[in-house]
Parts: structure tokens; sequence; C-alpha cells
């Protein structure tokens, strides 16, 4: 936990929990990437035919043992900010829609995988962004267009006789 305060001056200081250190630039890009795909490659052993169940011990010591992620990461303490990032889009998911939480982790954790090699690249994040945002563009176009086209052919009479 870091606190927050100033000084008698107005200065801000930081106050960090002991051990703690504190990261800028690259290093910390590379340190919030790494700890929300953490959280992804867990979660991307449970999906498939050979998917895999995770057993979870409590500080109780009770055991879980599960291969749904939201169940998943329900039961696991996260501390790292970009990784509860990671636990909010699983929950957001199940909010919204009720399922698909491990392939909305999983999915969130393979654009980051992409995002760091091209930071690698020396590609500026505001272009990684931006490169982000016009594919969701595109894609939401895409399946709209999907979508109508669909209905259309649904809606449509058939023109065979019978």
């Amino acid at each position: 936990m870091a606190y927050l305060t100033t000084t008698g001056s107005g200065q801000p200081v930081l106050i960090l929990k002991e051990g703690t250190t504190r990261n800028r630039g690259k290093e910390a890009q590379r340190n919030n990437i790494m700890a929300a795909r953490v959280i992804g490659e867990v979660l991307k052993t449970t999906l498939g035919p050979r998917g895999m169940d995770k057993m979870l011990i409590d500080s109780l010591g009770d055991i879980t043992i599960t291969n749904d992620g939201a169940a998943i990461l329900k039961e696991i303490d996260v501390e790292h900010p970009a990784a509860k990032m990671m636990v909010e889009i699983s929950k957001t998911q199940d909010d919204m829609v009720g399922d698909g939480t491990t392939t909305a982790v999983v999915l969130a954790s393979e654009l980051l995988k992409k995002a760091e090699e091209l930071l690698d690249q020396n590609i500026h994040p505001t272009i990684l962004v931006s490169g982000y945002r016009k594919a969701s563009q595109k894609a939401i176009e895409t399946i709209n267009k999907t979508l109508s086209q669909s209905t259309l052919t649904t809606a449509k009479p058939s023109s065979k006789l019978h």
C-alpha cells in the first residue's frame, strides 16, 4: 500500500510499504504487461478439450478444484494493479453477458503480448492504442454488417416453390 502525503511546503511525498519499489517508463510497462499476462496464462490452460482443472487452496486450507475462469479469479488474491484490471475484465464480461469470462481475459492477455512485441520495436504506446481503437471499430462494423445480413437472410421468404 502506498500513501501520498505532502510536506509543509506542499511538496508531494509518496510513502511506500517496506520492500516496495517504484518503476517508471519501459520497466513499468513491462511489469504491468507481465502481471496482466500471468493472469491470462493461468486461465488459458483451462480452455479446450485438454483444459486442465486448477486446485486452489485458500488461507484456511479449504480446497477448490475448478476449470471455470470466473471462479478461479474470484478465489485468487490479486495485488498488482494491472492484474486486477484483468480480474475486472472478467467481472465486467460476467455482468454484461454472463459467459465468456475466460475468453475475455485470455484475449486481453494475447493483445498485451502483441503490444509488448510492438513496444520492443520502439512503436510508441499512443500509436498502439490508436491501432487497437481502429481495430475495435472495424470489428464492431464487421459484426454489425454480418448481423444485419443474417437478419435480412432469415427475414426473406424462400423463393423456392414447394
